[in-house]
């Protein structure tokens, strides 16, 4: 299958960078965290507090926005957050150090920490695309940028559930990732900073996760959990969060809805507690695995999504999952039921809406998720 067919083919399955420090640097600096910290006098972004939980801004809740990382961090501060995640380099307005050093200057007077993503860093991914160099030169351009914002990890990904069927599989697309993470391992090592690998766009399952962390080693890579995608990839979010939870390092929280369609089933995503998802249950798990990780939310809704596993070429990209794999996901389905899109008032844009909705959807996500977290 050639990729312009895939493409066509599976289009509707989404309707859808300062150089590093030495590793002498990075340890002379833990050491003075280390004793800021005994001191009391080490900021809240710097070093959270393990009583409390975290809660952060997904920039891409407010992606109708296309607000930068200064806009975003001001919108994160006035919602009194923890911290702000930017999933890619387009939010700044540039990777210039100088220009870091600024953001991560407004960041700190707000008591706000930082996460950061790369992007995707697997070559033969249906939409990888080189505007930073290479696979590997990507990812150590996220080391820079991690290093200057204070970011212990940098996120990276694959692509899309369109990988899942291009040529040698996902299987192929996850050796690029294991390869490049290895090959920028001591780059990552001297700066002190760790991999996040994401799940994203039911481009993986958790058992593919778990063998790509036993390639690369737990010491460099972990997880950057998205338990929203996990629904996308047939897997009860909640389940996959017991499977991936040890090894989570950063993530993206929203809830979900699954409900039975002549084809297999169709998804949607929703504001926290508008779902199936058993809030008490996820932040009681990630209490138990990931404490000093923040809760980033990222809320995605009304839009429905098409899972059509009643059909042969659904199945071509998932070979090997078996029935007993899919189990939890189904027992989810027969429990679901569909819920309304929402359209715009009369008159009123399609960005004005989207703009409106999402700031609402976000903002109600975080009263729910402050009702069950300390």
């Amino acid at each position: 299958m050639d990729r312009q067919t895939r493409t066509n083919l599976f289009m509707n399955f989404q309707t859808m960078n300062d150089a590093p420090l030495s590793r002498r640097d990075a340890l002379g600096r833990m050491s003075l965290i280390a004793g800021a910290v005994a001191t009391g006098t080490l900021s809240r972004a710097a070093a959270p507090s393990k009583s409390k939980t975290l809660i952060g801004l997904d920039g891409h809740s407010l992606r109708a926005m296309k607000w930068k990382s200064e806009q975003l961090i001001e919108y994160a501060a006035q919602q009194k957050l923890d911290a702000v995640l930017f999933n890619g380099f387009h939010y700044f307005e540039s990777l210039d150090p100088a220009h870091l050093r600024k953001v991560k200057a407004q960041a700190d007077r707000h008591g706000l920490a930082i996460r950061i993503g790369a992007g995707g860093i697997s070559v033969g991914a249906e939409k990888y695309r080189d505007d930073y160099g290479s696979p590997v030169e990507t990812l150590v351009k996220g080391i820079e940028v991690a290093t200057i914002l204070g970011s212990p990890t940098v996120n990276c990904r694959i692509g899309s559930i369109v990988d899942r069927y291009g040529e040698g599989g996902i299987e192929a697309r996850l050796e690029e990732v294991a390869d490049t993470m290895k090959a920028a391992r001591s780059r990552a090592e001297d700066a002190g900073v760790t991999f996040a690998f994401e799940n994203h766009a039911a481009d993986t399952r958790s058992d593919e996760i778990l063998a790509l962390i036993d390639e690369v080693g737990s010491d460099l890579c972990g997880v950057m959990l998205d338990p929203g995608n996990a629904l996308w990839s047939m897997e009860d979010p909640l389940e996959h969060l017991k499977v991936l939870g040890p090894h989570v390092r950063c993530m993206s929280i929203r809830d979900y809805t699954v409900w039975a369609a002549p084809d297999g089933a169709m998804f949607q995503w929703t504001a926290i507690g508008d779902g199936m998802m058993d809030v008490p249950a996820f932040t009681g798990l990630l209490r138990q695995h990931c404490p000093t990780v923040p809760l980033f939310v990222e809320s995605i809704s009304n839009s429905q999504r098409p899972l059509p596993f009643h059909t042969d070429e659904f199945w071509a990209g998932f070979p090997d999952v078996r029935a007993s794999d899919i189990i939890d996901f189904l027992k989810l389905v027969r429990q679901g039921r569909p819920i309304p899109v929402a359209q715009p008032k009369n008159g009123q844009s399609q960005r004005e809406f989207d703009q409106q909705h999402q700031r609402a959807e976000f903002e109600r996500s975080i009263r729910t998720l402050r009702a069950h977290v300390s």
